[in-house]
């Protein structure tokens, strides 16, 4: 399963998404830690509070830089008592520190200076003063929630006075906010994907039509009617741009084409006033040999031509039966008295340039029979996504490292250029070029058991 989308479009939303969501994560960390500092700090406020009613005299009023907590805090306050001593530390409870410090620099900065202090956090269920008015609270209804826990402070001025004891009860943590947190998520969410995206349909239209259009090109090679530019300013650039380099293509395909037809017909032309002018000559041998000369000159040629010309074929695609075109090509052979065997295989059709592909199978199965010992077999092969045909032989293969360098013009394992021998190596290349144009390749194996194996294969769509 992808879970990284593939179109640009994709990867940039699904990018944005995942920095907002860590972005919110952050936000809501952040926002819950302060959320609980402030509760705290609320808490230690009111504790502070209630500890300074217990401790000061009766006629001693509360200074006025004192401020009286929340009322929401003072809602889950309970009053400060005096007591004799401080209340017992059970098993359970939870000894903060760092409120400790807290509280007595509170009261330090009222003037209140404390010889012991102590803060505990406790079930409320195992402290009996702090149930005891919470269930009268909850009686009256003056309480919704039922609180996490509670603080028991207790402080004393002076190392033989009386404690003053203040309890608080810790309410459960407010839902709202981060509930107020989820739809501000979502609105982002809605408003900054949203914008994105409509930005980037802006911008990878114009892309994938321009991937199509160089698709088309690629395939044609028709330059007529250039994409018009669409999209922002540097994607108009890039098509503007395109279309350039394709009419520019286009003009160069063209001009090689008049260049090549020029030269053919040039060519062929004294070739053919040479087969004339051999006839005069008294020497049968000799004779033989310029004319095998002169028609090694014009198959090269033809070769050559076909090679340049096969970018730009001028035949359209029929729907072929590849069976039996390749049953055609190999009775040829058999008329010859070749020894070239077909392996029968299930009836297969599919788009093709049949002129083409008789041209590639002719130039693999010759190659087969010049180098494999005078033997050649054909066979056909459907796979999920792709048709094959394989030429095998048993001649001596190709040295691995020389396979790629095989396919490439006038390439050669046999040094000569004797058509008998080998010609001017432009049949592989020539094969290959063909089933590019198909949109399949051309595969050049070693045989395990000797021999070489080159494989056409041609996709199913």
């Amino acid at each position: 399963m992808r879970l990284w989308p593939r179109s640009l479009q994709g990867q940039l939303l699904l990018a944005v998404a995942m920095a907002l969501l860590l972005g919110q994560a952050i936000n809501a960390m952040l926002l819950y830690r302060a959320q609980a500092e402030r509760r705290e700090a609320a808490l230690m406020h009111t504790v502070a509070f209630r500890l300074y009613g217990a401790l000061r005299d009766d006629d001693e009023a509360v200074p006025r830089r004192f401020r009286r907590p929340p009322r929401e805090a003072m809602a889950h306050a309970l009053p400060g008592a005096r007591e004799p001593a401080a209340p017992a530390i059970l098993p359970d409870d939870q000894r903060l520190a760092e409120q400790e410090a807290t509280l007595r620099a509170i009261l330090a900065n009222q003037g209140v200076d404390l010889a012991s202090v102590q803060v505990l956090k406790r079930a409320v269920g195992t402290d009996p003063v702090a149930q005891r008015r919470l269930e009268r609270r909850l009686r009256r209804g003056e309480m919704d929630r039922l609180p996490e826990s509670v603080i028991v402070a207790a402080v004393r001025r002076d190392a033989t006075g009386p404690w003053a004891v203040a309890r608080v009860l810790v309410p459960p943590p407010p839902a709202r906010p981060l509930l107020g947190l989820l739809l501000q998520t979502l609105v982002i969410y809605a408003l900054l994907v949203g914008a994105i995206a409509l930005i980037l349909k802006r911008l990878t239209q114009p892309l994938k039509a321009l991937t199509r259009r160089v698709e088309h090109f690629a395939a044609t090679r028709d330059a007529s009617n250039p994409m018009p530019p669409a999209g922002p300013a540097d994607v108009q650039q890039l098509i503007a741009a395109h279309n350039a380099l394709e009419a520019r293509i286009a003009g160069l395909l063209d001009e090689k084409d008049v260049m090549l037809g020029a030269i053919g017909h040039d060519l062929k032309t004294p070739l053919a006033a040479l087969r004339v002018r051999i006839e005069s000559v008294e020497d049968a041998e000799q004779r033989t040999r310029m004319a095998a000369t002169i028609e090694d000159i014009a198959r090269i040629l033809d070769d050559i031509l076909s090679l340049a010309r096969v970018g730009r074929p001028g035949d359209p695609l029929e729907v072929t039966d590849l069976t039996a075109l390749v049953a055609q090509v190999v009775e040829e052979f058999e008329d010859m008295g070749e020894a070239v065997l077909h392996a029968g295989a299930e009836r297969i059709t599919l788009p093709l340039r049949p002129t083409l592909l008789r041209r590639a199978l002719r130039n693999l199965i010759s190659n087969a029979l010049r180098h494999g010992g005078g033997k050649a077999k054909v066979s056909l092969a459907r796979q999920p996504q792709s048709i094959s045909v394989t030429i095998d032989d048993d001649g001596p293969g190709i040295p691995h490292d020389e396979i790629e360098r095989m396919l490439e013009p006038f390439a050669r394992g046999e040094p000569s250029r004797n058509r008998s021998t080998g010609g001017a190596g432009l049949g592989l290349t020539l094969a290959h070029a063909i089933a590019e144009q198909h949109g399949g390749s051309l595969k050049l194996t070693n045989r395990t058991g000797g021999g070489l194996s080159a494989t056409l294969t041609f996709p199913l769509s």
